[in-house]
């Protein structure tokens, strides 16, 4: 079954996000569990994780069908041995944050060289930073997310994924998600059975689908390999309803969150059942 939502906003409370989620007539959903452009935050209340548990309940989502995204601020590539340290001092944080609210994993973004180092001595960076994570906790799952190949971010060529997956101490801790926008700006077509086909099987073999973990459903403003990161709503953009059809109709893609991150908010519930509509023989 495809389990299906939207970053949705956590705004006066964590524990307010199962119930954005239900309103759009979702059964999976992203969140940030602190501001996402400070490196600090207050502790979540006693009350507010009871709250959220229990909205959970209210919403009928399970906390494996939710995807976290962690701090745009974070770098585990940072070229500067102090900046990456405070980097993984503040996804730690958020990884406890996660515990507390008994999910099972956070979506992130690899990194940045910022154009000081070489790629190979960013991915080494980044994945002995994921193995340091990995070893000062203890249950939440790391998704890597592929990006868009803008600036000096990491993650826009399955051979990173696939460097950082095997790369880690524990590798059942250690999941991918997929951005449809980040993907087709990296170059990777899927609009059509052959292009959608030839993609995903250099995935499996190059990363492997058992490490999918989670999507980002987003169509995209720019053409194929623009490695620009710009989003746009479902059947709007270069990648059309095609490539979701293709997505919706892949059983490999069952029971993991699929998350809209479409930048019409309005449309979320429309898309979500216009997503669900694309499956065939339902």
């Amino acid at each position: 079954m495809k389990r299906l939502g939207a970053h949705v906003s956590a705004s006066g409370g964590v524990s307010n996000a199962p119930l954005n989620a239900m309103k759009i007539g979702a059964d999976a959903f992203a969140l940030f569990v602190k501001n996402q452009r400070q490196w600090s935050a207050k502790a979540i209340e006693p009350k507010e994780i009871e709250e959220f548990k229990a909205n959970l309940k209210t919403a009928n989502i399970r906390p494996e069908h939710i995807l976290p995204h962690n701090s745009y601020l974070v770098n585990l590539g940072h070229p500067d041995t102090l900046q990456r340290q405070k980097s993984i001092d503040a996804f730690l944080d958020e990884i406890q944050r996660c515990e507390m609210l008994g999910l099972k994993m956070i979506n992130f973004h690899p990194g940045s060289h910022l154009k000081a180092i070489s790629t190979e001595e960013c991915l080494a960076n980044i994945s002995d930073s994921m193995n340091y994570l990995l070893q000062n906790s203890n249950h939440i799952k790391l998704v890597i997310e592929n990006t868009a190949g803008q600036g000096s971010n990491l993650g826009f060529k399955f051979e990173h994924l696939g460097y950082l997956v095997q790369n880690s101490i524990d590798k059942s801790r250690v999941g991918v998600c997929i951005d449809t926008c980040h993907l087709f700006s990296a170059g990777y077509d899927i609009r059509d059975a052959k292009s959608y086909e030839k993609t995903t099987s250099q995935f499996d073999k190059i990363v492997g689908f058992e490490y999918l973990s989670g999507m980002h459903l987003n169509d995209t403003k720019f053409n194929l390999g623009s490695k620009k990161d710009r989003h746009e709503s479902l059947g709007k953009g270069y990648l059309g309803w095609s490539s979701f059809e293709n997505i919706m109709n892949d059983s490999r893609i069952d029971e993991i969150p699929l998350i809209l991150e479409t930048i019409d908010d309005s449309l979320w519930s429309e898309e979500i059942a216009q997503l669900r509509n694309l499956i065939k023989g339902k």
